[in-house]
């Protein structure tokens, strides 16, 4: 089977089979490293930590957006 075959093939999968076909695509071109993984949880973890706990106000996306279209003039 040709690539462009498998191509079409996979293009015509449910969205979730999709998903799961490119995500294990994606680790074979870069393997999980676990030091890396574990210390990004850690790093969401302090973050979330710090949202809770009111230390840091979060923004909604709609304000940043905004702030972003007024810097770059758009």
């Amino acid at each position: 089977m040709k690539t462009a075959d498998i191509i079409t093939e996979l293009a015509n999968l449910p969205v979730e089979e999709r998903v799961l076909i490119a995500d294990n695509l994606l680790k074979t071109l870069n393997a999980p490293q676990p030091e890396i993984e574990q210390a990004w949880v850690r790093v969401a973890q302090q973050r979330l930590a710090e949202i809770s706990s009111g230390q840091v106000v979060t923004i909604p996306a709609q304000e940043v957006f905004d702030r972003l279209s007024k810097k770059l003039g758009a």
